[in-house]
């Protein structure tokens, strides 16, 4: 005879290596409290409604309490033999309070237990995730502060392009970070449902009052339907979902600060203690952590397409396969808290090379738009602008020059409308600061673009 909690009907045990397979315990024991946080609420609720009488409430909840205060010392010890969080703490419940533990699972099914856990727990660290997205925000705003007027080449198709604030470059990647924390935000109200007391499916005969339960686990609402309640896992593809968007920006951040940081752009510089050198080369200092976030990005996809797989085919309500929507939550859970915290730091950190950025501007052709739209103010379409200045880059190329290198006679030969006030319209400094349409890179364009970045960020520490 079996001798699972579950065993009854069964005559056999299954040998052991099929319970490893199918047991979960080695990774849904991260939601050991949110476990019981969901059995004090629910053994409260059975003692409200009269479906147990106090004595039996009050031995289970001390009970429970016991194990939350074991679990929190990391004083637990779990088995496979019990599969899985909610059989093991079970098991561990009984042994301390004797049979009466075995009433708890009075109304409810292991189905709809683990689907209340991962709403707790996914509740509880998209809120850590917002907040930690927030700190990289503020990290990246006071960065961009000491930076508006340091200018560097700005790329498209990763070639110079236009001169930019370095400051405008940083600040891309705060609104980026914001969309992102809006989409974590507004998961919330998808995640903040309860299903206990759904049941396997069906919900139960007994007497529970749902609401009750929602309410003292501080969910805002209930599923509607039972079969719904233990079968969604919309709100973890959503979740994995958001994550890949946010590694991907991370991921574009992390390619720019190993370029900036090579030799052949030494723009920045990276703190050592986001560095690491070579076993061979002694000269060496990797971006290994900007790398590796790299690398995670792929990871964090694979989560969601994993259980995006996983939940094309399923029929209501329950399946096993639905077991394997956990790792993946789990797994990307660590790999964005662990990148958001190796990024602010590595932002903080990092030392801005103004000498190389300078040089930079002013050894290319990124003032080439500045003298298209000079000739336009002076009267010339832009297409014939843009062709006279092609013909002066390409005059350049030939003599190992730059714009700024012309005199103002070799300009004039490509149009007379060209006069001395060119040279500063096409000094880096002044195609920056001109740019001051709204959203753009101009000086003070930028410091309107943090002010509003600071406020809104004012605006979430005062709610």
């Amino acid at each position: 005879m079996s001798s699972k909690l579950w065993g009854g009907r069964f005559q056999k045990s299954a040998e052991q290596w099929v319970d490893e397979f199918g047991a979960s315990i080695s990774f849904d024991q991260e939601l050991v409290l949110e476990d019981l946080e969901g059995s004090i609420a629910h053994v409260t609720m059975l003692g409200t409604t009269g479906i147990l009488n106090h004595e039996e409430v009050v031995a289970i909840k001390k009970g429970l309490h016991t194990l939350q205060k074991k679990a929190e010392e990391n004083e637990l010890h779990y088995s496979v033999e019990q599969e899985d969080i909610h059989l093991n703490l079970e098991k561990m419940l009984i042994d301390i309070v004797g049979p009466v533990g075995g009433k708890l699972h009075t109304g409810r099914s292991r189905n709809d237990q683990v689907a209340t856990d991962m709403h707790l727990f996914l509740k509880r660290h998209v809120k850590k995730t917002i907040a930690l997205i927030i700190s990289l925000q503020n990290t990246i705003i006071e960065k961009s502060k000491e930076h508006i007027e340091t200018i560097a080449p700005g790329y498209t198709h990763l070639q110079r392009a236009q001169p930019i604030s370095f400051a405008h470059h940083l600040m891309a990647y705060f609104w980026m970070l914001e969309r992102d924390k809006s989409r974590f935000s507004e998961s919330i109200s998808r995640i903040d449902l309860s299903p206990l007391g759904a049941g396997a499916l069906a919900g139960t005969t007994f007497p529970i009052d749902r609401e009750l339960t929602a309410n003292l686990l501080g969910f805002s609402d209930i599923y509607q339907n039972s079969i719904d309640a233990v079968s969604d896992r919309d709100f973890i593809i959503e979740f994995l979902s958001n994550s890949s968007m946010l590694m991907t920006h991370l991921s574009r951040l992390a390619e720019e600060i190993i370029l900036w940081s090579s030799e052949e752009f030494r723009f920045i510089e990276l703190d050592d203690s986001f560095s690491t050198g070579s076993s061979i080369m002694p000269q060496k200092k990797n971006p290994d952590m900007a790398e590796l976030i790299r690398g995670k990005t792929g990871r964090v996809y694979g989560n969601l397409i994993g259980l995006l797989t996983v939940m094309k085919g399923l029929p209501l309500a329950y399946n096993k396969d639905l077991q394997e929507d956990k790792e993946g939550m789990f797994d990307t859970l660590h790999t964005i808290t662990g990148s958001l915290r190796i990024f602010e730091g590595m932002i903080r950190t990092m030392n801005i090379n103004q000498d190389s950025l300078n040089k930079a501007v002013h050894n290319d052709f990124s003032n080439a738009t500045e003298l298209a739209d000079y000739l336009v103010t002076k009267g010339l379409p832009f297409r014939e602008a843009h062709e006279i200045t092609g013909k002066l880059v390409y005059y350049c190329i030939e003599h190992s020059n730059f714009l700024l290198d012309l005199s103002l006679e070799e300009m004039q030969q490509a149009s007379p409308l060209i006069e001395s006030d060119v040279f500063k319209v096409l000094a880096p400094e002044t195609a920056v600061s001109r740019r001051n349409s709204q959203g753009g890179t101009g000086f003070e364009e930028v410091r309107k673009q943090i002010e509003k970045a600071q406020d809104i960020l004012s605006s979430l520490i005062s709610m």
